[in-house]
């Protein structure tokens, strides 16, 4: 009776456990949904936001990458901007979605990905979607300065399974 009562405690604390967790991490949350096919992103697991930022990456002469978050971008051509995210405890695939809306049309649109890309009709906002595996619990996209690109305020707005887990305001100014 003992070894029953013993794992009656142990699946009870395994369904619990999942549920009180975020309670005491200062975290912001999103819920996505499930399905058992890995190929696919996994749906239905709780969806925890440990940490999102904002920045410029920039390249060294050494080839080594370096992250700055801020909320102003010098308009340098070849440096980049963007976002990463990262979840707690999510296993498998990550559908996310972008929307990056700019003051004005840029004089190009290019992305190295046009099949999951669309730009609005006044040219001013980009969606782009993708589906990766979080790598240390990280999912990022960052887009590459390029001449023509407007100043101004920008924003990006980040969704997970069509829920909102990340907006990031900034400004792009001369360099």
């Amino acid at each position: 009776m003992k070894i029953i009562n013993f794992q009656f405690l142990l699946v009870s604390a395994s369904l619990i456990l999942p549920m009180i967790t975020p309670a005491f991490h200062k975290s912001s949350m999103a819920l996505a949904a499930s399905t058992t096919n890995y190929d696919q992103p996994i749906i239905n697991q709780q969806l925890v936001v440990n940490k999102s930022e904002f920045g410029v990456k920039i390249v060294n002469a050494e080839g080594k990458v370096n992250f700055f978050p801020t909320t102003t971008v010098p308009l340098k051509e070849g440096d980049a901007y963007g976002w990463r995210i990262t979840i707690d405890n999510y296993q498998g695939k990550v559908k996310w979605r972008e929307v990056l809306t700019l003051p004005q049309a840029p004089e190009t649109w290019t992305t190295e990905n046009n099949k999951n890309f669309s730009i609005s009709k006044d040219g001013k906002t980009a969606t782009s979607t993708r589906t990766v595996t979080p790598v240390n619990g990280v999912i990022e996209n960052f887009w590459t300065i390029a001449a023509g690109d407007p100043l101004g305020k920008h924003q990006i707005e980040v969704y997970i399974d069509e829920r909102l887990i990340g907006t990031f305001a900034f400004e792009i100014v001369p360099f």
